[in-house]
């Protein structure tokens, strides 16, 4: 029985281990190219040739395929949304609060003004949030990056 309670917990312990370890997706992301949110939004026309490497908090995850996250910026109020085509990567929902790095292309999305209240409305509905859409005036840039590796590196508590 002792034998049984110890393979047991040897197990369990391993799963815990292994499900701690960094997960990547893939190419995973490429450290030497690491450049901060904050500094990518605020110039974003600098970084859209070559691939980046960005960093962040997951604040969320899509709830229906795991195709895209939003990370949080260094700085206040920011964010950075990465986007794969469904099913090219499926990034897990009990990632949020984890730190994400994505190595990519910046993209821009022009969206009309009708286009940005679709999104806008969509973006609210997948927070649960309310949105009003008398709030967008015009159309507007979007920008995201479709990675080509992310890794996402898990708290070792």
């Amino acid at each position: 029985m002792k034998k049984y309670l110890l393979s047991s917990l040897m197990l369990i312990f391993c799963s815990i281990a292994l499900a701690l370890e960094n997960k990547s997706f893939g190419d995973g992301a490429n450290m030497e190219k690491l450049v901060a949110i904050s500094t990518v939004l605020k110039s974003p026309e600098n970084y859209l040739k070559e691939d980046i490497t960005i960093a962040g908090t997951i604040i969320s995850v899509c709830s229906k395929r795991g195709c895209w996250m939003k990370l949080a910026s260094d700085k206040k109020f920011q964010t950075l949304r990465i986007k794969v085509r469904d099913g090219d990567m499926v990034f897990p929902f009990n990632a949020k609060g984890e730190t994400a790095y994505a190595t990519g292309k910046l993209i821009p999305v022009e969206l009309t003004k009708e286009k940005a209240i679709a999104y806008l409305k969509h973006m609210a509905e997948e927070a649960k949030e309310d949105f009003d859409p008398k709030s967008v005036t015009s159309g507007m840039t979007i920008y995201q990056l479709s990675p080509t590796g992310v890794t996402i590196e898990y708290k070792q508590s």
